[in-house]
């Protein structure tokens, strides 16, 4: 970073802490708002993108107690007024050093550095003797880098994403390592393992394996949400006369519903509190009457049912609808 940036920048002020802020206290606020404008949280959005850069630029100077040391005697050198030019103009360290010059005499850049350190002495340690690397002394923007993520899949059956399971997978070195799948996974989710990716090339934190999750259809259930939804088929007398149902459940018992009579087909069911457990909330199980036409009748049945037809109500069931169809 070139040294006029300390000047410029206020980087107590970027990460909204004071001047005065502990270690600990530091590393939370860095924490949260790195979590808050990571780019993987804001694809797309040059904003966060650069408000992300500057509180790891903030960061990686004031968590480095040697940088934050040499930030604070600059800053102070340089508060209630700049380095300027012999013509009154804003200069930089060039005009530091260009002070040093006049008179003909050259310069000894201890004398030149020993103004950065405590007491005035010579040999001082102006970037720890580290001035010019790019992730030493005076780092390069945004400090070290961080290390690559590294993809992972892995297809899992449907119950297993609804009630959790902890599964092993192999690293891209062949290693095997250990997934905790949370309870209530969705289709298409990623679950990051922190730290567990490509190491940094400069001494900054390991990058992250991130595992994108494929859940296989159940043939019974769908998710909505959290809950779960499941179609259930009720023959005609069940519907016209009512009855009492078995349906399925997730890994359980299967429970009783009343279908009332004359309940048409569509009509759904809930059963509380037996959709997706997870960290978020716990859903219902949604149950969606069908009445199922028989496809196969013999004459006694079919008999039967044209002497009903003949005795039911002679009702339109399209009527409604196709007055509101004529508009």
């Amino acid at each position: 970073m070139a040294s006029q940036d300390w000047f410029d920048k206020d980087f107590y002020k970027t990460l909204g802490v004071a001047k005065d802020v502990s270690d600990a206290d530091l590393k939370k606020t860095y924490r949260k708002l790195a979590r808050k404008y990571h780019p993987d949280s804001n694809a797309g959005d040059a904003a966060a993108e650069a408000k992300f850069k500057e509180i790891s630029e903030a960061y990686s100077v004031l968590s480095d107690p040697e940088q934050r040391r040499e930030y604070d005697e600059i800053r102070a050198m340089g508060s209630g007024a700049r380095f300027t030019a012999p013509g009154g103009g804003a200069g930089g360290f060039e005009d530091v050093f260009s002070r040093f010059g006049q008179g003909g005499g050259q310069a000894d850049f201890d004398d030149i550095f020993s103004m950065f350190t405590q007491g005035g002495g010579r040999g001082g340690s102006f970037g720890s003797g580290r001035f010019g690397q790019p992730t030493g002394g005076f780092r390069g923007f945004g400090g070290p880098q961080k290390g690559a993520d590294v993809t992972a899949r892995t297809t899992i059956d449907f119950t297993t994403a609804a009630q959790g399971e902890t599964i092993t997978l192999q690293a891209e070195d062949g290693k095997p390592f250990k997934v905790k799948v949370p309870a209530g996974v969705a289709d298409g989710q990623k679950i990051r393992l922190r730290g567990r990716g490509r190491p940094s090339p400069d001494g900054g934190e390991p990058g992250d394996i991130v595992v994108q999750v494929t859940v296989r259809p159940h043939p019974v259930f769908t998710r909505d949400g959290l809950h779960l939804r499941v179609t259930v088929p009720v023959t005609f007398t069940e519907a016209t006369l009512g009855a009492t149902i078995e349906v399925p459940t997730l890994g359980g018992d299967p429970v009783k519903l009343r279908v009332a009579p004359g309940t048409p087909s569509g009509r759904v069911l809930r059963v509380k509190g037996r959709g997706i457990h997870s960290s978020k909330g716990t859903g219902d199980l949604l149950a969606e009457l069908q009445v199922a036409v028989p496809s196969h009748l013999d004459d006694a049945a079919r008999e039967a049912l044209k002497r009903f037809q003949e005795l039911e109500p002679q009702e339109n069931p399209r009527a409604e609808m196709m007055a509101k169809a004529r508009g």
